[in-house]
């Protein structure tokens, strides 16, 4: 099953994301509100700062130091200007965060950071929902639900909302686009790669330290839920958006298709009768829609060809897949991840509190006991 979320507001979750952070900030008599995103939850922050009567500002990394920006990061500009925001553009590098923190003490607007627990908040009516509207039509809970993770916001938020609903044995998966050997903050590698969210250069480093983000304390936690972490490729996601509209009608932006590639493949794996909802889609246009996509990869060197996935070189060539068998299942290693955390976590030197213990446990999603042992398996490898 698909949570058709590019029908909301905006046109996608993010909508539900804004949406408590701007009424908040109507409620506390802010004058407008700032966000800094690549774009879908910008555009989400000025529709509703719009239907409230704020004013909103949106900060966006989007150029190289070429002045080229992306497609689908230009398209969201257009989206966020025509629901009546300002829009700062940045290139690429640390800025992103700093211009946010210095915008947000020049004017005094509220802070509708990704990040903020309004936010995740927000996103826990879509786990809540999902829960509600497969027990409503088929009488059974989700085995599976597949999130697209990039930040974290999108798997926490729902997560969250299915154990309100009060689903114990759903299990969460993540999903991201495999992007490994490009650096997310490089000049050189940002028009690399296809998808500027919902990839493993986002998702891997804010799953094992999520505080690297714009507020102190970063709601958003996606270790504490993920049951498991599933990788696609670029070429896999692109073939997977073709295949919903020519085969279900439903033309959808490139990157909410990630969960849906992944389950796609998890869905031959499992019992015929088990349900998996891929959680979230979003919207299409111009320079969302693959077709610009590819178009403009091609001009920055990427080579398209049709063939085997597992071929696929990320910044090199994007491997559209000559059939559909091709889109496999893989895994990226939870304990690796669990470990990468724990260093963000634990002190070389010095004993962990047990109270600190039981925390640490949450956040990796594992027993004490467990946590015990990869502390010191990590320390021995120190």
């Amino acid at each position: 099953m698909v949570k058709d979320e590019a029908n909301n507001l905006s046109g996608s979750f993010k909508a539900r994301r804004a949406a408590i952070s701007v009424w908040d900030a109507k409620r506390k008599g802010y004058e407008g509100v700032i966000a800094a995103t690549s774009g879908n939850y910008g555009a989400a922050v000025a529709a509703l700062a719009a239907r409230l009567g704020l004013k909103a500002l949106i900060i966006q990394e989007c150029y190289d130091s070429r002045m080229i920006g992306q497609p689908e990061i230009l398209e969201k500009q257009r989206a966020c200007e025509a629901y009546g925001a300002e829009v700062v553009q940045l290139t690429v590098g640390p800025e992103l965060f700093y211009e946010h923190l210095r915008l947000l003490e020049e004017t005094g607007f509220y802070n509708a950071s990704l990040y903020t627990p309004y936010a995740i908040a927000g996103v826990e009516t879509l786990g809540y929902e999902i829960a509600q509207q497969c027990r409503q039509q088929f009488g059974a809970d989700p085995a599976v639900v597949v999130a697209t993770n990039a930040g974290g916001g999108n798997l926490t938020g729902t997560a969250r909302g299915l154990i309100k609903a009060g689903l114990k044995d759903t299990k969460v998966y993540a999903a991201s686009v495999d992007l490994s050997g490009l650096s997310m903050a490089s000049d050189l590698d940002f028009n690399k790669k296809s998808f500027t969210t919902g990839h493993t250069g986002f998702g891997v480093p804010y799953s094992t330290y999520p505080d690297r983000s714009d507020v102190p304390r970063n709601a958003a936690r996606p270790l504490r839920y993920i049951d498991r972490y599933l990788l696609v490729k670029q070429g896999e996601v692109f073939y997977t958006t073709e295949m919903l509209s020519a085969l279900e009608g439903m033309e959808r932006g490139p990157a909410g298709n990630t969960s849906l590639a992944a389950a796609f493949a998890l869905a031959q794996t499992m019992d015929k009768d088990d349900i998996i909802v891929v959680q979230e889609t979003e919207y299409t246009g111009a320079g969302k829609h693959p077709s610009a996509q590819l178009s403009f990869a091609e001009e920055q060197g990427i080579h398209l060809i049709i063939g085997d996935s597992e071929e696929e070189i990320p910044g090199k060539n994007i491997i559209l897949p000559d059939h559909p068998s091709r889109i496999k299942v893989r895994d990226l290693d939870m304990d690796r991840l669990h470990t990468s955390a724990l260093r963000h976590l634990v002190p070389e030197d010095g004993d962990v509190r047990e109270s600190d213990l039981e925390y640490i446990a949450v956040e990796i999603n594992s027993s004490i006991a467990e946590t015990k042992l990869l502390i010191e398996e990590m320390r021995e490898e120190m």
